[in-house]
């Protein structure tokens, strides 16, 4: 792991851990939650994507680290606390999307996917959790309005989110009384370059929105900026008696 000193002394003020915060909702939310006066540690596995993130914001501070490696959770929490001193938020953000229809998957494609989707947010929520305890924090898991529906060639991705959702309505009745909340957001067709990542011709990705578009009631994409809005407000101080939900950010799209 790179990017942060462990000499460095604790600092006041909230901190929030976000994954996935190279690139879209993760660079968005970081950015938020550094605005709205947090110290951020903004964690990937790739260090240039991060410190595009943190350019220019001075709380946000880039974490080079693999969730699902071996002990990466782990380390990734005692990095944490070793250098800010507490944690208040954890944003369970980052996801690997692999297509493929019922006959065409391997295990090659799935195991990505259940590794970044869901094991690795089950090891930080609970590596987090004395931290988040000790501060009264908010878990907050970053799943898709897809989820709640069927989605046939991305069944895998859609049952790892919603496993995700699942876990979020159990672990706040679990959490609850330890004084930690958990609430999640569904993002639906969010401007980010998820398909690129997906690896998704330009003419696929253009299919892909078009059917977005023909599916958002409110006929448009929605911007990393709008779910990270939400995040950061979730995990306010000012929302301390919601949890356990699962808010879809997705122009309509679950509804219609």
């Amino acid at each position: 792991m790179t990017g942060m000193n462990s000499s460095t002394a604790p600092q006041p003020g909230r901190v929030v851990l976000v994954t996935g915060a190279g690139t879209g909702i993760g660079r968005a939310t970081a950015r938020a939650f550094a605005a709205d006066g947090a110290h951020v540690v903004a964690v990937g596995r790739r260090s240039e994507p991060l410190h595009e993130t943190a350019c220019g914001h001075a709380r946000i501070v880039p974490l080079a680290a693999d969730i699902v490696a071996a002990g990466g959770p782990e380390r990734i929490i005692d990095t944490v606390m070793e250098s800010h001193g507490r944690l208040d938020v954890l944003v369970n953000n980052a996801g690997v999307v692999q297509s493929g229809a019922l006959g065409m998957l391997t295990a090659e494609m799935i195991e990505p996917q259940s590794a970044t989707n869901l094991i690795a947010p089950i090891l930080l929520a609970q590596a987090a959790l004395p931290a988040l305890e000790a501060s009264g924090g908010t878990i907050v898991n970053v799943s898709t309005s897809v989820g709640q529906r069927g989605w046939p060639g991305n069944s895998v991705y859609a049952a790892t989110k919603a496993a995700l959702d699942s876990l979020t309505r159990s672990w706040a009745v679990e959490l609850a009384p330890r004084g930690v909340r958990v609430v999640a957001v569904a993002p639906g067709a969010i401007d980010t370059p998820i398909g690129e990542h997906q690896g998704l011709t330009p003419q696929r990705r253009a299919a892909v929105r078009k059917w977005q578009l023909a599916h958002t009631p409110l006929g448009r994409i929605g911007r990393p900026e709008e779910v990270a809005s939400v995040i950061t407000q979730l995990a306010a101080p000012a929302s301390s008696f919601v949890t356990g939900v699962v808010l879809p950010v997705d122009g309509g799209a679950v509804v219609a």
